[in-house]
């Protein structure tokens, strides 16, 4: 997959087979309409391209209203794409000037004018162009005047909810890790950096790597405790992670913490990606360290059961 930040320097192809949208999670639903794209430029040796952007608009467009976190960084979305075998990915840089681009200027001065578009393949409720104002109906008038087709690629529901990246962040910021593994088709991960910490956890018997997230809108899930595996230079493990206040320790920070079992090596500054499988409970703030000790060797337990009947998706 070739990457175009600076569509100037974009060679249109003869047959461009395309779709847009910021595609956030890269969930099952934007998965069929890819995969749609692929297969129409494959079918009609044509080239498939996503035309997505960055920032995320609602980070431009709300930047003052509880900015939005995201379920997948722009490299984390740049290797699922690959993945999917998109020919290429066109990001354009969200800005105010973009923002207020009509949607009759976005077909016809980048769609047809700079990717040379002959068929468009969009989802149900795809919404284009300044405020959101183009629709599908909006899209085919298009179609006509400037020559290129359009697919409209319906709803994709699992157990009769449909999929959506909204829906996604609802269940992991309530930390229903279930529903969310189910729509995205994968484990939900997070990637950071372990820093220095108080390393209470190894008085006790279960030394923690704290993390910092490599981006700032990567979305968290909830505080609890949660069953995770871990990659560590490209070798996975099974662990056990927390997401809080450490309510038993005194004085303690918000921090992302795991425990990563059978392991035994100095990480600091080492990059970890923590792959959520489940989540087992709340935080608890216990009487002292010995209960909080208790507590974690069923957790352990607990964790090791579900690692063991859960591969990772």
């Amino acid at each position: 997959m070739q990457v175009v930040t600076n569509l100037d320097l974009f060679t249109k192809p003869e047959n461009a087979i395309v779709t847009q949208g910021t595609f956030d999670g890269v969930h099952v639903g934007h998965k069929q309409i890819l995969g749609n794209i692929v297969q129409l430029a494959k079918e009609q040796n044509g080239k498939s391209i996503l035309v997505t952007f960055h920032p995320h608009p609602r980070q431009v467009l709300f930047h003052d209203v509880n900015n939005i976190k995201l379920l997948t960084t722009l490299n984390e979305k740049i290797d699922l794409f690959t993945e999917i075998g998109l020919d290429y990915l066109i990001i354009l840089p969200f800005d105010e000037i973009l923002s207020k681009v009509t949607a009759a200027n976005f077909v016809r001065d980048i769609l047809v004018e700079k990717i040379g578009v002959k068929t468009m393949v969009v989802g149900y409720d795809h919404r284009f162009g300044r405020n959101r104002e183009g629709s599908f109906e909006d899209l085919k008038e298009f179609a006509e005047i400037y020559g290129f087709k359009v697919k409209e690629i319906a709803a994709h529901d699992i157990n009769q909810a449909v999929v959506s990246s909204t829906k996604i962040r609802t269940s992991l910021i309530n930390g229903d890790i279930t529903t969310a593994t189910l729509f995205l088709n994968r484990d939900y991960t997070v990637t950071g950096k372990v820093i220095d910490g108080k390393k209470l956890g190894k008085t006790i018997g279960y030394p923690t790597a704290n993390i910092v997230l490599d981006d700032h809108d990567k979305l968290i899930p909830a505080n609890g405790i949660y069953a995770v595996r871990v990659m560590h230079l490209n070798t996975i493990y099974n662990g056990m992670l927390n997401i809080g206040n450490n309510p038993t320790i005194e004085n303690a920070k918000w921090s992302i913490e795991v425990n990563i079992f059978d392991f035994d090596k100095t990480i600091y500054g080492d990059e970890l990606t923590i792959y959520f499988i489940a989540r087992m409970r709340d935080e608890v703030k216990f009487g002292n360290l010995a209960e909080l000790k208790t507590q974690l060797k069923v957790d352990e337990s607990v964790a090791k059961r579900i690692l063991s009947e859960n591969e990772i998706v």
